[in-house]
């Protein structure tokens, strides 16, 4: 069943937050999802601060850019929030812009490299696994979460290139797409690539942001994304844009919830 959500961009001030998640819980959205963007806000803090105020939403992190962060600290942070509300977090790991990776001394020399031993060394210890390794990047040294998630939350990958298409088909539970401009045709082949590569059991779930104008109708938000449904996307956060085309950052975030929970009922 495709899941339908509305993104809460660092382009908002974190004041703003409680108003648009407690607005799209009594709306029946089903995810609010975050941008972990330098030099705005973070993802981790409020998905805990979302998931404490309302009952029913999931909430996602797209995406916690892995240079920033050692694989330890996010594991704790996931296990930790996925035991706090169980089935209701969406963590999700990637490049991050290397660009601002750059800003702050941790740009990779081989991005791909460092996402294929963080996402290794990650799901083992987000399995209750004792992780022993020493990669290019990771190094760990007979690590062990002591309160391991149960059941451990689905692990998603951000990619855009073909080669992070595939890692994601092959470590990952999901994928997360680029946001919004890519055209249905090419939404398929990023799935035919990642999915080609998979090699673990279970559900692969693509998840796609849609971008439409902060005031934008039910009608326009359904058009818009009828066409990625149609091409295997299972989970559609929507962005809202302002008149240049940017992240809006308006109070006029709270009337697209209503949109956006509209176009909802209209296509599931």
């Amino acid at each position: 069943m495709t899941s339908f959500g509305i993104v809460f961009p660092p382009d908002q001030p974190p004041e703003r937050l409680r108003d648009v998640a407690m607005a799209a819980d009594s709306a029946g959205l089903d995810e609010l999802w975050l941008w972990e963007d330098c030099f705005a806000e973070s993802g981790v803090a409020p998905a805990a601060a979302v998931l404490a105020w309302t009952e029913n939403l999931r909430v996602g992190i797209g995406l916690i850019p892995v240079p920033l962060r050692n694989v330890a600290i996010t594991a704790m942070e996931i296990a930790t929030i996925s035991r706090l509300f169980p089935g209701r977090f969406l963590p999700g790991v990637g490049h991050g812009v290397l660009d601002w990776m750059g800003q702050v001394g941790v740009r990779a020399k081989s991005p791909l490299t460092l996402l294929r031993e963080y996402t290794v060394a990650l799901r083992a210890l987000l399995d209750g696994e004792t992780v022993t390794t020493s990669g290019e990047y990771v190094h760990l040294d007979d690590v062990r979460l002591r309160y391991p998630p149960q059941p451990p939350p689905p692990l998603l990958i951000g990619a855009i290139k073909p080669r992070t298409l595939a890692l994601a088909g092959e470590l990952g539970d999901g994928v997360l797409l680029g946001a919004g401009d890519e055209s249905p045709e090419a939404v398929l082949e990023s799935v035919r690539v990642a999915t080609e590569a998979r090699e673990r059991a279970g559900a692969f779930e693509v998840t796609m942001t849609v971008n439409v104008p902060v005031d934008a109708s039910a009608e326009h938000i359904e058009a818009a994304v009828r066409p990625y449904l149609a091409v295997g996307v299972d989970r559609v956060p929507v962005c809202g844009l302002d008149a240049a085309g940017m992240p809006d950052g308006s109070d006029r975030l709270l009337g697209l919830v209503a949109e956006v929970a509209s176009a909802r009922s209209r296509l599931v």
